[in-house]
């Protein structure tokens, strides 16, 4: 009796290509996560706090180390308010957003003035929305996150979860 090839050899050589090619991009996955690293790390409460008393906690991993470092030094200075913190609350976020910061690839993307919302990923998410979505009156700016990413005070900004507001 002649012995057939099987058929499950070709399928492993090809689950195994696959996986192969796949690697890199669950890397990226892993690295960067669908909700950005931060998301997997629970926020400290004086960041959640103190940030979003303004605007939305944005993710640790949305700037590399430097770009937090820089924000945290100008407070006084942040975007036009000053966000004057008292050293031990200041020198407390700084740690948590430095162990925090960006990885891999982001940590090269230092974006124009530290803006997340200039980074070269938050561009890249973001290409398909209009200047005249960025300013109804429901968003206003980029950085209004929470005006479209359902989940973003909580720190989750799944595409699942958009919402864009008419």
């Amino acid at each position: 009796m002649k012995a057939t090839p099987s058929i499950s050899a070709p399928i492993l050589a090809l689950s195994a290509a696959l996986a192969l090619l796949a690697s890199p991009l669950h890397a990226e996955e892993e690295e960067h996560g669908e909700h950005g690293r931060s998301a997997r790390v629970p926020a400290l409460p004086q960041y959640q706090a103190e940030c979003s008393a303004c605007h939305v906690a944005f993710p640790a991993s949305g700037l590399p180390a430097a770009s937090w470092a820089r924000l945290m030094q100008n407070l006084p200075k942040h975007f036009g308010t000053d966000a004057s913190l008292d050293p031990a609350t200041t020198r407390q976020i700084s740690q948590w957003l430095q162990a925090n910061a960006a990885t891999g690839r982001r940590t090269q993307d230092t974006p124009p003035e530290d803006r997340i919302t200039r980074s070269a990923w938050f561009v890249r998410e973001h290409h398909e929305i209009s200047s005249a979505t960025w300013q109804r009156a429901a968003i206003g700016k980029p950085s209004n996150c929470a005006a479209c990413h359902t989940g973003a005070p909580q720190g989750r900004f799944s595409e699942h979860d958009v919402r864009i507001p008419r």
